[in-house]
């Protein structure tokens, strides 16, 4: 088997692991919204919404590799998937970003809300946008 064969391989197993998790993290976000929102629930709910988003992103970046595209972050890695037609809404995703990166400073109620509230109504619904796709990646 040749080099170029089997690093093919590793990048498909790679992207295939990736997937799966973001897919089972995703899961565990539409699980926590299930529940009746309380602030321990809003928290929690903003912990998975946290992971779910850094294995989409990274999943992704594999996938854009995967097609000899090299992205170095997450905001290159969501500019790379609007070109590829992946992600139709490059606006939304934006701001799915800027979410994300609210919940990395200092802990603030009015802002947990606001994040919590726009993972609610806007940000399942741009992951399973995604994750439909993302869906063949792993059956192929």
């Amino acid at each position: 088997m040749s080099t170029i064969h089997r690093t093919h391989i590793a990048m498909t197993d790679r992207l295939t692991e990736r997937t799966t998790d973001f897919l089972s993290a995703l899961a565990r976000l539409k699980e926590a919204l299930a529940q009746p929102e309380s602030s321990f629930l809003r928290d929690a709910t903003i912990q998975r919404f946290e992971f779910t988003y850094e294995l989409a992103w990274k999943a992704i970046k594999l996938w854009l590799e995967s097609k000899d595209i090299t992205a170095l972050n997450a905001k290159e890695t969501l500019q790379g998937a609007v070109q590829q037609g992946l992600i139709q809404d490059g606006n939304s995703w934006s701001e799915l970003h800027r979410m994300r990166n609210l919940t990395s400073h200092t802990y603030d109620e009015a802002q947990a809300i606001r994040v919590y509230n726009f993972v609610r109504t806007e940000g399942v619904t741009l992951f399973d946008e995604v994750a439909q796709e993302m869906r063949s990646w792993i059956k192929a």
